[in-house]
C-alpha cells in the first residue's frame, strides 16, 4: 500500500487524477476501521490533513460551507445555531475522540446507510461540493447516495466541502443504538422544518439501503399544515396527523434484519421517531423557534 501525502488542494486533485482508485483519508474513523479488519486494501491512500481549507467553514448570508474535514466536535461547538440537526446527529457519534477526527466529508465518502450525518444532511437539503482537476460541481444531496456504501462522485472526484442552508426553523434528530455511545445506528431519523417555504423535510438513516427521505410522509405534512392553517395558527398537530406522518415515514423504510435488529423493529422505531421529533420540532416552533433538546 502506497502513502500519498499532497502539501495542497491542488496536489491532491492532481495525485486523485493520477491515481483514481486511491482512498482519501483525513479522519480515519471509518478507513482505518476497514484497513485494521482486513475488510479493505487499498492499493493507494490519499491523505488529506495537510490540507488545512479542508478543516475551515464559513458562514454566509444563507448558507455554511463545511469543509469536509471539520470535525464533529467544531460543529457542536461552533454551529449549533446555524446547524441545529447536524449538531444533534454530532452528539451522537462514537466517542469524544471519534467526534474529534471524523468529519461530514468522511460519512459522505463511505456512504454507509448508517452513517449518523446522512438523516440530518437530507433533512436541511444539502449539496456536496465535488472537484476534480476538470472543474467543480454541486451534488444535491438527494442524489448522492446511490446504492449500499456508493455514492455519485467521478473516480477523480474529491469532496471539498459540504453546503448547508441555515436552518430557517427548529430541526431535530433521533437515533436508535444497542447502546448510548460508540455504537452504529440501529436506525436514525432527522427532520427539519422550514418556515419560510413551509415545508417539512427528513431524513432516515440505518432503515434502506441508503439514507433515504421519507418523501410521501412529508408531502402529507406539507398539505396537512398547510390545509389546517397551522403555520399561521400555530397551534398543536392533532394526534391524527401526527399517527399518519409517523405511518409513512414508518413505510418509506426498506430495512433489513441484522445483528443490530430486525427489519420489523426498524420500522417501528423509525415511526416512533417520526412522531417524536415532529413533536419536538413543532413545540419549538410554536415557542417562536427556541430549541429544544430531544435527540436519543
Amino acid at each position: 500500500m502506497d502513502f500519498l501525502r499532497p502539501a495542497s488542494w491542488e496536489e491532491a486533485l492532481a495525485a486523485k487524477a493520477e491515481h483514481p482508485t486511491a482512498v482519501p483519508i483525513a479522519g480515519g474513523t471509518d478507513v482505518m476501521v476497514e484497513i485494521n479488519f482486513d475488510h479493505r486494501r487499498p492499493e493507494y491512500l490519499l491523505d488529506l490533513n495537510r490540507i488545512g481549507e479542508l478543516s475551515e467553514w464559513e458562514v454566509g448570508r444563507e448558507n455554511v460551507r463545511l469543509g469536509a474535514s471539520v470535525p464533529y466536535s467544531h460543529i457542536m461547538e461552533h454551529l449549533r445555531a446555524e446547524l441545529p440537526g447536524l449538531a444533534l446527529a454530532s452528539h451522537t457519534v462514537a466517542s469524544p475522540q471519534i467526534r474529534n477526527r471524523g468529519g461530514v466529508g468522511g460519512n459522505l465518502g463511505t456512504a454507509s446507510p448508517a452513517g449518523d450525518a446522512h438523516p440530518a444532511l437530507l433533512a436541511a437539503g444539502a449539496e456536496v461540493e465535488a472537484e476534480s482537476v476538470r472543474g467543480t460541481r454541486m451534488i444535491p444531496i438527494d442524489a448522492f447516495y446511490t446504492g449500499v456504501k456508493r455514492n455519485a462522485l467521478e473516480p477523480d472526484e474529491l469532496i471539498r466541502a459540504v453546503h448547508i442552508k441555515k436552518a430557517d426553523g427548529p430541526q431535530q434528530y433521533s437515533k436508535v443504538g444497542t447502546r448510548n455511545a460508540m455504537v452504529i445506528a440501529v436506525c436514525a431519523f432527522g427532520l427539519a422544518l422550514h418556515p419560510e417555504t413551509r415545508t417539512v423535510r427528513t431524513g432516515i438513516g440505518s432503515a434502506a439501503p441508503t439514507p433515504v427521505r421519507a418523501k410521501e410522509a412529508e408531502e402529507f405534512l406539507n398539505a396537512a399544515l398547510e390545509e389546517g392553517g397551522f403555520w399561521d395558527s400555530r397551534t398543536i398537530i392533532t394526534p391524527s396527523i401526527a399517527a399518519q406522518f409517523a405511518t409513512l415515514a414508518a413505510g418509506a423504510c426498506n430495512p433489513i434484519d441484522d445483528v443490530r435488529g430486525t427489519a420489523s423493529y426498524r420500522r417501528h422505531a423509525v415511526g416512533i421517531m417520526a412522531r417524536r421529533t415532529l413533536g419536538w420540532t413543532w413545540e419549538s416552533y410554536r415557542g417562536n423557534g427556541r430549541s429544544t433538546e430531544g435527540a436519543a
